[in-house]
C-alpha cells in the first residue's frame, strides 16, 4: 500500500481509510487491512488510530445511508461518477453526517486535500462541492420513516435491498427495524477472559488502572465489555490474558459443555477463539482435534494456542466436504461444527460483507453446512453431543438446516436447551429449545444460532 513520502503523513488517517477501503472494493477484507496497516505504523497517535478505525468501519457500515444523502445532492447519479470519485465523497460524508466532533469545514478541506495528495486534484471541485451542498442543506435530506419500513431499512440503515425484505420476511416489523438499526451501528469489543492465566476480575482491575472503562459481560462468565478505551493499550495482550471474541460467541464453548478427559472435535476451527476456549473449559485436559480447510487458518490456530497457553490441541489441515478418512468413526465425544455461514449477524464486525454477499450465498451456504454435518456425524459416539452453531439468522442456514439433519439421520435428536441451561440464560432460547441471540434484544451480543443435538 503506496503512501505519501512526508513522515507526517505517512499514518494519517483519511488516507489510511481511503487506501484500505479502495482494497476492500477490490475483495480484501477490512480488518486485516486495518490491522496490517497500524502494525506497519506503530507510532501512529492513538486519536489518528481510532479515527482511522472509525472511517473504515464507520464507512462500510452506513455506505447505504451515505449514499442516500450524497444522491441527493449529486449532480450525476452515483452510479455515473469514477470510483474514486465516490469513495472521496463517501469519506467525507461520513465525516460530516456522523462524526460530531469534526468540525464541517475542517472534514470538507480534508477531504478536498486528500484529493490533491492522491493524485486526483481534477476531482477536487466536485468533492468540494458536493460536499458543501450537503452540508448546507443537510437539514431537507429526504429520509425515509419507519412507516415505510423498506426503504428505511435501505436508506437509514444501510441494508441492500435483498437483505431488507430478508430481515421482513423473517422478523415482525418492530424487530426488524430494531435489527436493522442495532446492525448499523458499532459492535461492542468484547473480551473472553483466558482463565488459564488470570481471572476477569484481575483483568478489570488492570483495565481500569491503564484508564479503560470495562464491565463485566451480562451471560457469559469470563467475559468483559470494555466500553471506553483510554489511549494506553489494553493490558495482558502479550501476556495472553484476553482472546477478542464477542459474548455470543463465548456461549458456543459453554453448550458443549465437554469435560476433561473428553475427545473433542471442532470441525471448522480456526481462528481458534472457540478452540480455545474449549481447552481453558477444560483446564487443558481434553484431547481436542481442530480442523480447518486453509493452511494459514491453520496456522492462527496454532498461534493463538501458544499464545493463550493452551494444551492438548492438535490443529489440522482438511475440507470437510469429503469424509475424513483418517479419523475412526464414533471416535469423539463431543463434536463443535461452527459452519461457514452468512456472517449476517456479525455485519457490524465484517461490514463489508453487506454489500458483497448475495441471497444465492444462503442457499450455497446451507447445502454447505448441510454436507459438513453428514460427514462430522459417523464420528461421534452413541451418547455424545454435536453442537451446530452459525452467526446468522436465515432460516435458511438454522433451523432448516437442523431439521434437515434430523429428518435424514434418524440416530440423532435435538436437545430442548431450556430444561439445561442456568435460569439467567432462558431470555437466550426459543421456543423450539435452541439458542438464538439477537443485539437488540440480548445486550448487544452478535446474532448466533445454536443447536445441540444428541447421538442416541
Amino acid at each position: 500500500m503506496n503512501q505519501p513520502n512526508k513522515t507526517a503523513r505517512t499514518a494519517e488517517a483519511r488516507y489510511g481509510a481511503y487506501e484500505i477501503l479502495k482494497r476492500v472494493e477490490q475483495g480484501s477484507y477490512a480488518d486485516r487491512l486495518l490491522d496490517a496497516y497500524l502494525e506497519r505504523n506503530p507510532g501512529m497517535d492513538p486519536r489518528e488510530r481510532g479515527l482511522l478505525t472509525e472511517l473504515v468501519y464507520g464507512v462500510l457500515r452506513l455506505r447505504g445511508r451515505l449514499d442516500f444523502a450524497l444522491g441527493c445532492f449529486s449532480r450525476q447519479p452515483l452510479t455515473r461518477l469514477e470510483a474514486d470519485a465516490l469513495l472521496l465523497l463517501r469519506l467525507g460524508a461520513y465525516q460530516l453526517l456522523e462524526l460530531d466532533r469534526i468540525p464541517a469545514h475542517a472534514a470538507v478541506h480534508a477531504t478536498v486535500d486528500l484529493a490533491h495528495r492522491l493524485g486526483k486534484g481534477r476531482l477536487a471541485g466536485l468533492v468540494n462541492g458536493t460536499l458543501r451542498t450537503l452540508e448546507r442543506e443537510r437539514a431537507t435530506i429526504p429520509w425515509p420513516k419507519p412507516d415505510d419500513l423498506r426503504a428505511y431499512l435501505q436508506h437509514v440503515c444501510s441494508l441492500p435491498n435483498w437483505l431488507a425484505k430478508e430481515l421482513l420476511r423473517q422478523f415482525p416489523n418492530r424487530d426488524s427495524q430494531a435489527l436493522a438499526e442495532a446492525l448499523a451501528g458499532p459492535a461492542p469489543q468484547a473480551l473472553r477472559v483466558n482463565t488459564l492465566k488470570t481471572s476477569r476480575e484481575a483483568l478489570l482491575a488492570a483495565l481500569a488502572e491503564a484508564g479503560h472503562s470495562a464491565r463485566p459481560c451480562r451471560f457469559a462468565a469470563e467475559g468483559v465489555i470494555v466500553e471506553k478505551r483510554s489511549p494506553q493499550p489494553l493490558p495482558g495482550d502479550r501476556e495472553g490474558w484476553y482472546q477478542v471474541q464477542d459474548e455470543a460467541s463465548m456461549l458456543v464453548a459453554h453448550l458443549l459443555e465437554a469435560c476433561p478427559g473428553d475427545r473433542v472435535l471442532d470441525a471448522c476451527a480456526a481462528p481458534g477463539g472457540k478452540t480455545t476456549h474449549l481447552a481453558a473449559l477444560t483446564g487443558n485436559q481434553a484431547s481436542i482435534l481442530a480442523i480447518d480447510k486453509h493452511p494459514q487458518r491453520v496456522e492462527l490456530i496454532v498461534k493463538g494456542a501458544e499464545r493463550l497457553g493452551c494444551s492438548g490441541i492438535e490443529a489440522r489441515c482438511w475440507d470437510l466436504t469429503a469424509p475424513p478418512d483418517f479419523l475412526e468413526p464414533e471416535s469423539f465425544d463431543r463434536i463443535l461444527v461452527d459452519a461457514p455461514c452468512s456472517g449476517l449477524g456479525v455485519l457490524r464486525r465484517n461490514p463489508e460483507s453487506r454489500w458483497s454477499r448475495r441471497p444465492a450465498d444462503i442457499r450455497e451456504l446451507a447445502a454447505l453446512q448441510r454436507q459438513i454435518l453428514d460427514q462430522v456425524a459417523p464420528l461421534l459416539r452413541p451418547g455424545g453431543h454435536l453442537l451446530y452453531s452459525v452467526c446468522t439468522f436465515t432460516a435458511a442456514e438454522t433451523d432448516e438446516v437442523v431439521g434437515d439433519f434430523l429428518a435424514r439421520q434418524p440416530g440423532f435428536i435435538a436437545e430442548d436447551l431450556r430444561s439445561l441451561l442456568p435460569a439467567g440464560w432462558l431470555a437466550l432460547t426459543t421456543d423450539t429449545g435452541f439458542v438464538r441471540t439477537l443485539p437488540h434484544r440480548h445486550d448487544g451480543m452478535d446474532a448466533f444460532f445454536v443447536a445441540r443435538l444428541r447421538k442416541s
